[in-house]
């Protein structure tokens, strides 16, 4: 039974998640000591998914900082592909991390440990990245690797008495570089690049791809086939401008292609507005739109038909458009006793997914008149909650 949607995708988040860890702000800085907790729910696609996280940041010397976090999401349901020839599951994941900075100059060296174990994956990523301002600190570049090991399973049990066979692993590299300009005092502009190879099972045990055969039902079901290593390059360029009035809009960019044929444009724009010490609000439109792989198919014409054979929701053709909202409240503006501020912040976000090439044969079939092929396309709704409280000390 499945325990994720998509199993290469959740590494390559951990990859991502690590390789964020550089500091795109000045380097001859470390940031404030800080607490965090943390609360998110994710509803859409016949998924649930609550996350808890708590983070503690503290400076050693003026030179050195550690920070360790510990997050748990749970996982309650299954995407519409899974679901069409397995049943509803429950899951936990839990994740840590551990990172150490280092600032010399106006050079901060970052290292970190994650470890992500489930049932069914287990993942682990180290990783490393410099980040370098000069120029009077207008310009910052940041430099970056991560290396991941994942080991895949297949649980063939049930939630309570889990049976996991494990399939084979993987190893994820991910390289990454970026630069940051100071273009005058209003403007802040730069680039990133970011290239991940992934090698070994990349398949996820729980999806199959469907076949004519001429049945009663007009199909049957196969495991996929997926090639062995994968390759994806991302640029992305931003802009933030500050208006006047002490608010400022920031713009983005983003281009994604990989060996599998995928080729993805995000762009976003965002809007930040504080109002006196105590209130920041923050609105965001992004939309996203991607092409299929080039070995995907939602119906393949016979069993066998080609080498490589895919029916993943995530390799499909798709477009998705996302609006959110977030407001921070400073309740403790000036501080109190040891902290130097306390603030509470609010995110929520509504996502409409679009599949091009992607049919719902789980509530659509044969039985209510759709040929095989013919059954309508899928689309979704989906909201993310996010809740998490930081104190500065």
């Amino acid at each position: 039974m499945p325990s994720r949607a998509s199993k290469h995708i959740f590494a390559r988040a951990a990859v991502i998640a690590a390789l964020l860890l550089i500091r795109s702000t000045s380097a001859d800085v470390l940031p404030d000591n800080r607490a965090d907790v943390f609360y998110s729910k994710y509803s859409g696609g016949g998924m649930d998914i609550t996350g808890y996280s708590a983070t503690a940041r503290a400076k050693i010397t003026e030179n050195f900082a550690v920070e360790a976090n510990y997050f748990i999401d749970k996982v309650s349901g299954a995407s519409v592909d899974v679901l069409s020839q397995a049943s509803v599951i429950k899951d936990t994941r839990k994740q840590k991390s551990g990172t150490l900075e280092y600032l010399h100059d106006k050079t901060t060296y970052t290292a970190s440990y994650m470890s992500s174990v489930e049932r069914d994956y287990i993942s682990d990523t180290a990783s490393f990245s410099l980040s370098q301002s000069m120029f009077g600190d207008l310009t910052t570049v940041t430099l970056g690797f991560a290396n991941t090991h994942n080991k895949v399973g297949e649980n063939n049990g049930t939630a309570d008495k889990p049976n996991v066979a494990w399939l084979g692993h993987s190893l994820t590299r991910a390289y990454s570089g970026g630069l940051s300009q100071i273009i005058t005092k209003d403007f802040i502009a730069g680039v990133n690049l970011q290239v991940i190879t992934d090698a070994g099972y990349l398949a996820n045990p729980y999806r199959s791809i469907r076949f004519l055969d001429g049945s009663t039902v007009g199909y049957s079901l196969a495991s996929q086939v997926y090639p062995d290593t994968h390759t994806s390059t991302a640029v992305q360029v931003q802009a933030k401008y500050y208006l006047p009035y002490r608010a400022a809009v920031t713009g983005l960019y983003r281009y994604y292609t990989d060996t599998w044929g995928v080729v993805g444009n995000t762009y976003e724009l965002d809007y930040t507005h504080p109002i006196r010490n105590q209130w920041i609000f923050e609105g965001r439109v992004r939309y996203y739109k991607q092409s299929a792989a080039t070995f995907y198919s939602d119906l393949f014409p016979f069993a066998f038909s080609q080498n490589f054979t895919a029916r993943d929701q995530n390799l499909a053709a798709l477009d998705n458009t996302t609006i959110g909202a977030k407001v921070t409240y400073a309740f403790l503006p000036d501080g109190w006793k040891v902290f130097k501020r306390g603030t509470v912040t609010g995110d929520v976000s509504r996502i409409r997914f679009n599949y091009r090439d992607f049919r719902d044969i789980k509530d659509f079939g044969v039985a209510q008149g759709f040929a095989p092929g013919t059954e309508p396309l899928y689309q979704f709704n989906a909201t993310v909650y996010q809740l998490y409280v930081s104190m500065y000390f």
